[in-house]
């Protein structure tokens, strides 16, 4: 926030001081202030290109601040991969696969299906996953998730609106997840 207070400063310091300020000047002091306003990397507290996951659900603590190299997520405008030093963010899941690799992103990831929820990356390279229900992905059966999301699209015309609604919630978190176990 300093920086920001200085930049409006200088927007300000002709006005202030009542000096005449060559342009040069004041734009090589306004280009300094903008520079040091831009988003960087995280640091703080970050150490051997490591990030720590915490991912848990109400009933269930999945990470809890372990070493990882890399996790996936999906948001709500698409999918971000997330590594050590990743830039402090606060975002909204949509529902999708989480993938987490424990040790080399060249091999398979652990992979959770979430329903929705959020993520923080904390500027110690701390990544916090909350979400309101989470399932190994492996733990579901294709055939079973194929038989639910063909009831939901029966429904998807349904007079009731609320038959209907929760059919086409169903049936859009049905289908993402017979995309992903496919």
């Amino acid at each position: 926030y300093n920086s920001f207070y200085f930049l409006v400063y200088l927007i300000y310091l002709p006005h202030i001081t009542k000096k005449k300020y060559t342009h040069t000047t004041m734009f090589s002091l306004r280009t300094t202030a903008l520079k040091t306003l831009r988003r960087s990397y995280a640091t703080e507290g970050a150490s051997e290109n490591v990030l720590k996951l915490q991912f848990a659900v109400p009933y269930n603590t999945f990470y809890k601040s372990s070493p990882v190299k890399q996790v996936n997520i999906p948001l709500e405008c698409g999918r971000a991969g997330i590594l050590a030093n990743h830039v402090p963010v606060v975002e909204q899941l949509s529902s999708g696969v989480v993938e987490v690799f424990e040790t080399d992103a060249s091999q398979p990831g652990k992979k959770f299906f979430i329903s929705s929820g959020f993520a923080s990356v904390q500027p110690d390279s701390t990544l916090n996953i909350t979400c309101a229900e989470a399932f190994e992905l492996e733990s579901f059966d294709l055939a079973k998730v194929e038989s639910l999301k063909n009831e939901a699209e029966k429904n998807l015309n349904n007079s009731d609106q609320i038959i209907a609604t929760d059919a086409k919630i169903q049936f859009d978190i049905l289908s993402k997840l017979e995309l992903e176990l496919k």
